[in-house]
């Protein structure tokens, strides 16, 4: 698709037309791309934005990365938000520090698993071990559960000690399936603590 086609398509009625323009974009030079992405960060569907979050996470620019920030904290949609801060893990230890921030001020269970999935695949120990201790208090079962399964991936790192210190603060959790997970990831760690 030429550049005057994807721009047409941008501003189509149809949003299914707008999202094979914002697909298009992957192959253009960030130059290029960036702007039209960001020129529909406000767009009515939802879809449109969360795809808009996504071909930003792949165009690696100061200003692809700034657009990712400001959808992940102002945008209304939590699918929307969530896909900004996958996108945004892709630019590695630099978002870390924006995450955790974000972990901390939205409550949303989606985002806040998105976040706890992206500091696992970005090696962010400190930071992960940041977010699981707020998660495991998390109102939402599912919350609480992600972070007992990252807690897992600390073995081995910095963050080893802490980690097993808080799954096992949670061997007795009310929760059946909490237990279950905790179960889990102390298989992670062998260490006596953990065996016994």
């Amino acid at each position: 698709m030429n550049i005057y086609e994807i721009e047409t398509k941008l501003n189509d009625s149809d949003f299914q037309h707008r999202l094979k323009a914002i697909s298009a974009l992957k192959d253009y030079d960030p130059g290029v791309a960036v702007t039209l992405l960001v020129s529909k960060l406000h767009d009515p569907e939802f879809l449109v934005r969360s795809f808009v979050a996504m071909g930003l996470g792949k165009q690696k620019t100061p200003e692809s990365f700034a657009a990712l920030l400001e959808i992940m904290k102002f945008d209304n949609t939590p699918n929307v938000r969530a896909e900004a801060a996958n996108s945004l893990s892709l630019f590695g230890t630099v978002a870390a520090s924006h995450l955790v921030v974000t972990f901390h001020q939205d409550e949303h269970w989606l985002v806040r698993r998105s976040i706890l999935a992206a500091l696992v695949e970005m090696n962010c120990p400190y930071e992960l071990f940041e977010v699981c201790n707020q998660a495991v208090n998390d109102e939402d079962p599912n919350v609480q559960e992600s972070a007992v399964d990252a807690l897992a991936s600390l073995n081995g790192t910095a963050q080893e000690a802490p980690a097993l210190k808080l799954l096992l603060k949670l061997v007795n959790a009310s929760s059946e399936r909490l237990r279950t997970k905790v179960a889990y990831a102390l298989q992670e760690f062998n260490l006596p603590q953990a065996l016994s």
